[in-house]
Parts: C-alpha cells; sequence; structure tokens
C-alpha cells in the first residue's frame, strides 16, 4: 500500500507543478511523506516557498485522487498523512502469505558475490561479502526480478598456480580433512619455502605459461587443485545458508577464445600501449597507474579475462552487479571505464569495506585469520549454552536446532547491518552478545509473535486501530514492500536489516503496553490481526535476511 500511496502522491504533485521529480522525503513526525518541491518551484517562481507550499496543500487536498490523503504544509514543507482506508488495507496485505513480493519485473540481474580466490577456506573478512550479496540477490528476488548468482572462479593466476605447485608438495593429509583447509595448509607452507627461492618463483612461472598455453597435464593439476579448494568453501556456504547458481570458471574465457577477442578489439583504442607488456593508458580517464592486461611473458592477467567475463554478462542479462572488497576499487573502476570505452554494458559495483579482528587484518597467505567455520562452530556453541539456559525443558536435538539457527542469525545480521561502505571490526563478544541489536533479538520478536496467535487460537480478522501504538505498528509494517523495493534501487541491504529491527521494536512496545490476549471484543481481534501481520512481516523481513524465523526459542 505504502509504493501504491507514494504513486498517487508522485503523479498529483507532477502533474500540478510539472516537475519530474515530486522531491519526496520521509514525513518524519508529521507525515506519512513530505516533500521539499516548494523549494525548486520558489526559483522558478521567485516567491516564497512557504506560499507555495501553502497553496499546494489546498490544491492537492482536493483532488480526487488524493482522497484519504490529508495534505497540510509546514512552513515550506507539504505533508502527506495516510488515513484509516490506508492503514486496514495494509494490514489486509500483511497478513497474507508471501507479504511484501512485488509483480513479476521484465529482463535478467546478475549477482557476483564472494569469488574469493580458492586457496584457503572462507573467512571472516570473505563472509561479509558473501552475506551482502546473498542478501541482495533475496531482496531482489521478492521484488520481482529474475536473478542469476555468480561465483567467478579465478583458476589461473600466480596464487592458483602456487596452489597446484604446493598440492604436489604438501597436499597429503588426513583423507577426513575439508578441502579447503588442505589447500590452505599447502599453500601457506609453498610461500614460506618461496621466500628467498628465485629457482622456485621461475617454476611457478612456467606452470602460468603452461595452464594459459593449455597443456593438458597442467590444466588438469590447476582444476583438481582448485576443485578441492571449492568443494570445502560450497560447504561452508550451504551452512551459511548461502548457495549459487553457477560457478564460472576463469580459463573458460580463455579456452573459448573471448580473451584473444577482447585484445583484439582494444588493440584498436587510442589508450592501447604495448611494451613489454600490453596495457591501457587511462590518464585521459583519471588514472595515473597502468591498467595492465598480459604480461611481458605473454600470459594474460586477471583483467582481461574480468573484461571478456563482463562482455558475456552483458550478453546474457540486462543487470550486472558486483559485490567486490574496497580493495578492488581501482581496478573495478578501471573495468568500468573500459567497457564504457569499449561501448560495452557497464556493472554497477557494490564495495564494501573489510572486516578485521581487534587484533589486525587477516591474510591467508600468512596463515593469520579466523575461517568462516571456524566462527559459525564458536557462534553454534555459545548459542547452545544460551539457548540451553533458556529451555531447559527441551531435548538436546531441539535445542542444537534453534541453537543453529540463532547462531546462522546473529553472524548474518552483524555482517550485514552496518552499511557496506563502513568497516566493521568483527568482535567475538559483541556478536554473541544476543540482547543488543541483532538478528536473534529479531527472531525472538518472531517468536513470540507466535506465541501470542498460539495462545489466542481462532480470532476472526479486524481492523479498528485507534491507540497511537497500534498506528505506529501498522504504518511500519505497511512499509516493507517499499524497503524491499529501496534495496534494489539503492543496493544497501542493511536498510533492510534496520527496518527489521525496528519492526521487532516497535512490536515489543505495542505488546509491553497494551493488552492484547485480555483485551476483548474488536480491540482483541484488531490487536490480534496486527500480531499476525507482524508475524508475517518479521518472518518475510528475516527470510529475505537469509535468517530462519524461529516459530519458539
Amino acid at each position: 500500500m505504502f509504493l501504491e500511496y507514494s504513486g498517487r502522491v508522485t503523479k498529483a504533485i507532477q502533474d500540478k507543478t510539472g516537475e519530474s521529480d515530486p522531491c519526496l522525503v520521509d514525513g518524519g513526525e508529521h507525515g506519512d511523506l513530505a516533500s521539499t518541491i516548494a523549494f525548486a518551484l520558489a526559483k522558478r517562481e521567485r516567491t516564497s516557498p512557504v506560499r507555495i507550499a501553502l497553496d499546494l496543500a489546498k490544491d492537492l487536498g482536493a483532488r480526487p485522487d488524493l482522497t484519504g490523503i490529508q495534505v497540510s504544509a509546514t512552513g515550506p514543507y507539504l505533508n502527506f498523512v495516510f488515513g484509516e482506508g490506508y492503514l486496514r488495507d495494509s494490514i489486509r496485505e500483511a497478513v497474507k502469505p508471501g507479504y511484501g513480493t512485488l509483480p513479476a519485473r521484465e529482463g535478467r540481474v546478475v549477482i557476483e558475490h564472494t569469488s574469493a580466490n580458492p586457496n584457503g577456506p572462507l573467512h571472516v573478512g570473505h563472509i561479509r561479502n558473501t552475506i551482502i550479496g546473498d542478501c541482495l540477490t533475496r531482496a531482489f528476488r521478492k521484488a520481482g526480478y529474475r536473478v542469476e548468482t555468480h561465483y567467478y572462479v579465478n583458476d589461473m593466476g600466480r596464487q592458483i598456480a602456487i596452489v597446484a605447485w604446493a598440492v604436489d608438495r604438501y597436499g597429503d593429509g588426513d583423507p577426513g580433512e575439508k578441502g579447503d583447509d588442505r589447500i590452505a595448509r599447502a599453500y601457506i607452507a609453498a610461500n614460506r619455502d618461496l621466500e628467498g627461492k628465485p629457482e622456485a618463483v621461475s617454476e611457478i612461472d612456467r606452470l602460468m605459461q603452461k595452464v594459459e598455453a593449455g597443456d593438458p597435464e597442467v590444466t588438469k593439476k590447476f582444476r583438481t587443485a582448485v576443485t578441492t579448494c571449492l568443494d570445502g568453501i560450497k560447504k561452508t556456504l550451504l551452512d551459511l545458508g548461502v548457495s549459487h547458481d553457477r560457478f564460472i570458471w576463469e580459463s573458460d574465457f580463455v579456452r573459448n577464445g573471448d580473451v584473444g577477442r577482447v585484445l583484439s578489439r582494444i588493440r584498436r583504442l587510442e589508450e592501447y600501449r604495448e611494451d613489454e607488456t600490453i596495457w591501457l593508458d587511462l590518464s585521459a580517464q583519471g588514472f595515473k597507474k597502468p591498467y595492465i592486461l598480459r604480461r611481458s611473458d605473454g600470459t594474460t592477467v586477471y583483467a582481461a579475462r574480468d573484461i571478456a567475463y563482463h562482455i558475456w554478462k552483458a550478453r546474457n542479462f540486462s543487470r550486472i552487479i558486483d559485490v567486490l572488497g574496497a580493495d578492488h576499487k581501482l581496478i573495478g573502476a578501471q573495468l568500468v571505464t573500459t567497457l564504457g570505452i569499449l561501448g560495452e554494458t557497464t556493472p554497477t559495483i557494490v564495495h564494501f569495506e573489510f572486516v578485521s579482528l581487534p587484533e589486525g587484518s587477516m591474510s591467508t597467505r600468512q596463515g593469520k585469520f579466523v575461517s568462516a567455520d571456524a566462527l559459525m562452530a564458536e557462534v553454534a556453541a555459545r548459542a547452545y549454552d544460551e539457548v540451553t539456559n533458556r529451555r531447559t525443558e527441551l531435548g538436546e536435538e531441539p535445542r542444537r536446532a534453534i541453537a543453529r539457527a540463532v547462531s546462522i542469525a546473529a553472524i548474518r545480521y552483524d555482517m550485514v547491518k552496518i552499511s557496506p561502505e563502513k568497516s566493521m571490526v568483527f568482535d567475538w563478544k559483541e556478536a554473541l552478545d544476543f540482547e543488543r541489536q541483532s538478528g536473534p533479538y529479531i527472531q525472538y520478536a518472531h517468536a513470540r509473535a507466535c506465541s501470542i496467535l498460539e495462545k489466542a487460537g481462532p480470532f476472526a480478522h479486524a481492523y479498528e486501530f485507534g491507540d497511537p501504538q497500534e498506528i505506529a505498528l501498522a504504518k511500519a509494517i505497511a512499509r516493507f514492500p517499499a524497503v524491499v523495493e529501496r534495496v534494489t534501487v539503492e543496493l544497501r541491504p542493511h536498510l533492510l536489516a534496520a527496518y527489521a529491527h525496528e519492526l521487532a521494536n516497535l512490536f515489543n512496545t505495542f505488546y509491553q503496553h497494551l493488552p492484547v490476549l485480555k483485551s476483548e471484543g474488536r480491540t482483541r481481534e484488531s490487536r490480534l490481526t496486527l500480531v499476525s501481520a507482524t508475524e508475517n512481516t518479521l518472518k518475510e523481513a528475516l527470510l529475505t535476511l537469509g535468517i530462519d524465523a524461529l516459530g519458539t526459542m
């Protein structure tokens, strides 16, 4: 309903003013929506914005297409308050299965996320990428888009050559060892060995040349090592509730000739430069650093293959979204610029700042990281202790099931609640504090709503809301579809996390201040209807965040 009503307001302002932008903002305490359009019109009409706002409020308030919407002016601001019919219709929608799902859209969206180098297990820093990407994917699907998710597999670069070299020397181990752990152990040992050994470095270079030339034995060696690591990574992703539709192998774009065709096109550009290497001079576009595409030994670098991959994506999808770490800002900008010069569709890149530990940053090469597996195991153990303290009457298996769901909620929410461009320090104690702004807190609000409904038994839906706590909760519920839409427009999944927390807070305030089960008649039915709408909305919001909506905790 919020999207419908805001659409009506938008059209009315556009029709009246002739301006394409209605300048709508959050109404705050003055209304459901506000508009600053009077400021824009004041420059055009050379009239006080206060006078313009008063005139507009009078004219808009008389329009039949804004029936049920109260329009007023506060100084230069237009305020729009949606009436009882809006609340009634919104809550009717909110109790239906799948609430917040928007109509199907045209076109296809591809979201690439995670894409960690297969040289070891995912660590705490990687999974911020994973969770941001997965939440965006879920939001786009909720918003009616057809979405395909990709993991772009690096299987050709120097790091992978070191992995392949390392597996021959250090790959033996416990047959039950997880594949990504085995690769990490070999990779770390190899990096220690390679320090100060030029002959070994030359061997790595020869492997890189052979794999690019398509040497069957070396290609198989690389593929086997990468697959071993990916098998472990896939299990970690599954434990986090994440899956990719396709794993795209970087080397495929060399094998099928796409990289060669890209380099042929690039040779015709004014920016093309060739000396010992092949590179692009993008200084006219503001880049001081050369955009290297091929090494002096004739092997291509990641950038050349990435261009080919993105051209392929542009042929198959109408919108391209990449989730990349902040350390990819330069190469990401160079990629976008180069694709633009080539006349190709450019991706939208969501950059995120890294997660660090209190003692510093993480590095797979140095063996200094907290793996995602270790994180999940530790959080699950502590969640089990918390659940055991709260629910002593439950058997062990139900407690462990709740603890697993709570632990994933704690991790996923903690990683997505902060806007991507802000860095974060992962603190074990804060992440495991289930009483703060957290996923488990929202899960608990949902479980409380389920408990109230179970105790209430059958009831008839009613939609009479007069108390300020009822109205505040109903209006928050009504905004959910608009929040989903906003996430897909701004590519900021933390907005959904903040919304879910706000809704949980409003529900807890409503429940603490107003009797529900002990109220009577239409008041009881209306409040139970609000509880039902809250339960359904929290469930849909949690699922869109990739968090289990538990019925009991």
